[in-house]
């Protein structure tokens, strides 16, 4: 598959829709200007990549990008993705050049300052038009992935006249070193995601110096072996780029323009080396600069004709976003509404009735099930009450549990489906797991083994910190998983979960606190959640219904002592069952000891502090889990017991290990007593 070449513009280049070439370039250098003044301002920054691609970003913006500043929400215009997010000034000029309100030119003065929306690389939610938040190089264009997919996935099920819009993908040559960009390269190109097109900011420049001191890549032949249309063209050249977008729209598959760019660009003694990588250009360059560019303007002035242009193309999309209201106002009942529904995030009624159904049957039936069995059990019945609730796993389906009967597999072929089939990508899935909920439309999870928690964690910590609800289902999650042996046993990685701000992390016990952790993170509509489940089965323990969610307490008593507590345990998971039979040992002695059940710590957290005292008792605590102490101590205290791992695990069967590694109701039971001694 060889490059398409498009190194010149043609004679018959469809630019000038709206503005001659010239006006372009005047466009692009008020890009140019607020960005260097901006980073200079503010001592900080990164000038260069903002520099380099303002014609590119003019041409796309004026030309081809379907938005509209006044309902940037609208669920029918195009994404953008700065993937590199750290020329974040090219999109803050962008968003307050074209007239989105809260980009104010006091937002741009203030780029890098506590407080500011203009963040050193943007941020989801600090103003409108950021699509997601950018700076850990790779994750805009995997999680741009997922966007897309979305965008496929929805116009399968309401049609092209509801959801037909691209996804722009901005990256530099960093984002296509990382790893995960080949993992994202792969399912986009298996899946032909037609309407997703990558600008590579071809500048050959890294922190470093040139590219070429760590890399011989040749991207386009990469991109090309994946699947991809692939573009090369000058970025500095108007016609050029307008063509290469033109040719990549009418693709049938995802394509790459690689855009050969001069970093810095305009600045005469600094462009084209890493000198404008990430510092600002300094006094005497920047006037340099404007001399060369024939910008006279002062810092942050923006000529009345320049900025009437820019605010032109800002208001360009009215007319597409109004038509596109004006068809889902002819949508049939049933369809508008689905629609609305399903683009505003909110849960179905349903979900609530399907969980307490679920765990009235539990409670009834007291199945002894593997903690993923009991998630899918939960699955079979959510994936009919939820509408948008997409699964998906890393190779693991059978493993892992998250593919019901109702499921089909999402194809190129077919995007009516509703499994995504990631391959073995867990950092990929994971990231486009945060774009389809990104994108809005969906709730998705995927699953994967707990002890691959950290090949997701950069995409699992995005979410966190941008706050979207995506559900990981991660099993095998300990010694219990047996002959596979330590390289998939967990035994830190919870404990690394649960120092992440603003992430659930659930371990339920049995199968009813199984479905009410799947209730609990179906309602987290701020942030992630990660679901960690047995291999091997449990028995039910909680035998009489409660129509509360007890696991939304974070923790709960589960078996009070009778009488005041002489000992209280501790536990999650698979470990709460040997916590239950220690205490039944305890009793038979006339020790008092209360079982309390830990599934998510960070609810635990959120509760009133008398709660919490009150669930905890005052009597000494032994804390279980197979897994190791680390922060266990803010629950059982220092001077508190506890049953876990010191180190990693060993193969064999799961009985053998956990009494290999003194995990039993036996070494609980003998802490209690060794406490109370």
């Amino acid at each position: 598959m060889s490059p398409v070449q498009i190194t010149e513009a043609p004679a018959a280049s469809g630019l000038a829709s709206l503005h001659p070439a010239s006006a372009t370039a005047t466009m692009a250098n008020a890009i140019r200007a607020l960005a260097m003044d901006a980073v200079q301002q503010a001592n900080s920054g990164h000038p260069g990549m903002p520099m380099g691609m303002a014609d590119v970003a003019t041409v796309l913006f004026s030309e081809f990008l379907k938005f509209d500043p006044r309902d940037p929400r609208w669920p029918d215009r195009d994404r953008f993705v700065l993937s590199a997010g750290h020329g974040s000034m090219l999109l803050y000029a962008l968003l307050h050049l074209t007239g989105y309100e809260d980009m104010t030119l006091e937002e741009l003065k203030s780029f890098r300052q506590l407080g500011a929306r203009t963040a050193g690389h943007p941020e989801y939610g600090h103003a409108a038009g950021i699509e997601m938040t950018t700076g850990p190089l790779g994750q805009g264009i995997a999680t741009a992935v997922g966007m897309a997919l979305a965008e496929r996935l929805l116009a399968a099920e309401f049609g092209n006249a509801l959801v037909g819009h691209y996804t722009y993908v901005l990256a530099g040559d960093g984002c296509l070193m990382e790893g995960i960009s080949h993992e994202a390269i792969d399912l986009a190109g298996h899946l032909k995601l037609g309407k997703l097109i990558v600008l590579f900011d071809d500048n050959a420049i890294s922190i470093d110096g040139p590219t070429s001191l760590a890399t011989s890549m040749d991207q386009l032949a990469r991109f090309a072996a994946a699947g991809w249309s692939v573009f090369r063209i000058d970025g500095h050249e108007p016609g050029a780029i307008y063509d290469a977008i033109a040719a990549a729209r009418n693709s049938d598959r995802p394509s790459l323009i690689a855009c050969r760019t001069v970093i810095g660009y305009g600045a005469p003694h600094k462009q084209g080396t890493a000198a404008t990588h990430g510092a600002p250009l300094g006094g005497e360059e920047v006037a340099a600069t404007r001399k060369a560019l024939g910008w006279y303007h002062p810092p942050f002035e923006i000529p009345a004709e320049i900025h009437a242009a820019w605010r032109e193309t800002g208001a360009r999309g009215r007319r597409a976003r109004e038509a596109w209201h004006q068809r889902l106002a002819a949508a049939t009942p049933a369809q508008r509404t689905a629609f609305e529904t399903r683009v505003q995030r909110e849960l179905p009624a349903e979900t609530a009735v399907a969980i307490d159904f679920l765990k009235r049957q539990f409670a009834a039936e007291q199945p002894k099930l593997a903690t993923r069995q009991s998630s899918q059990a939960v699955l079979e019945e959510l994936v009919t009450a939820v509408p948008g609730l997409i699964g998906g796993s890393a190779d693991l389906t059978g493993s892992v549990g998250t593919k019901t009967s109702a499921y089909k597999p999402v194809s190129a072929a077919d995007f009516a489906g509703s499994y995504i089939h990631y391959g073995v990508r867990e950092h990929g899935m994971a990231a486009a797991m945060n774009g389809l909920a990104l994108h809005g439309g969906f709730i998705p999870f995927g699953g994967t083994f707990l002890a691959f928690a950290d090949y997701c964690r950069p995409a699992i910590r995005l979410a966190a910190l941008m706050g979207i609800r995506v559900i990981h289902v991660m099993t095998h999650d300990s010694i219990g998983l047996g002959e596979d042996g330590p390289t998939h046993q967990p035994v830190e990685q919870i404990a690394g979960l649960r120092a992440m701000p603003n992430l659930l992390v659930f371990r339920p016990c049995d199968a009813v606190e199984t479905a009410e952790a799947w209730g609990c993170a179906l309602s987290n509509d701020s942030g992630p959640s990660v679901l960690c489940l047995t291999r091997q089965g449990l028995p039910v323990l909680r035998r009489h219904h409660v129509a509360e969610n007890l696991v939304a307490r974070g923790a709960y008593v589960l078996r009070e002592a009778a009488g005041p507590r002489d000992v209280t345990l501790l536990a999650t998971g698979s470990e709460v069952v040997l916590a239950v039979e220690a205490a039944e040992a305890l009793a038979a002695e006339g020790i008092r000891a209360a079982v309390v059940s830990m599934p998510c710590w960070e609810l635990f957290k959120r509760q009133p502090a008398a709660h919490r005292n009150e669930v905890l008792g005052e009597a000494p605590r032994v804390g279980v889990e197979a897994a190791t102490r680390n922060d266990w101590d803010q629950w059982i205290t220092p001077e508190g017991a506890f049953i876990g791992m010191t180190g990693f695990g060993s193969s064999g069967p799961a009985e053998q290990l956990y009494r290999h590694f003194g995990i039993t109701s036996d070494a609980v039971a003998q802490a209690a007593r060794q406490l109370l001694r």
